[in-house]
């Protein structure tokens, strides 16, 4: 399962998914961040809730670029969680995703 949170920061959308970014959530993802597309000008994805993704999930994070990039806007990824991490390393993708890797802080 995956969910968004949606909040407002000093003026910035920031989108948070929390839970499985995988095959089986990549239509809903590709739904709910088009729907973001619609609203928001510029929003942050804040990955730290992402406990497992896979290629699926991968193609639904770069489809996010291209779509924003389309538009003329851009949007970041922050925080993201070691299973983001890892499998971009795996992939040699952070580069092409053009985000500095912010890792989310540890939950205390």
């Amino acid at each position: 399962m995956l969910t968004f949170e949606s909040t407002q920061q000093k003026g910035k959308v920031l989108i948070k998914l929390v839970g499985a970014l995988t095959i089986y959530t990549a239509v809903q993802a590709r739904k709910e961040f088009s729907d973001a597309l619609e609203v928001h000008a510029a929003p942050e994805v804040d990955l730290s809730g992402v406990d497992e993704i896979d290629t699926a999930g991968v193609q639904v994070l770069l489809w996010i670029k291209q779509e924003a990039a389309l538009r003329g806007r851009s949007i970041p990824f922050a925080f993201h969680s070691p299973a983001v991490v890892e499998v971009l390393d795996l992939l040699n993708l952070a580069g092409t995703l053009g985000d500095p890797i912010l890792i989310a802080p540890p939950h205390s």
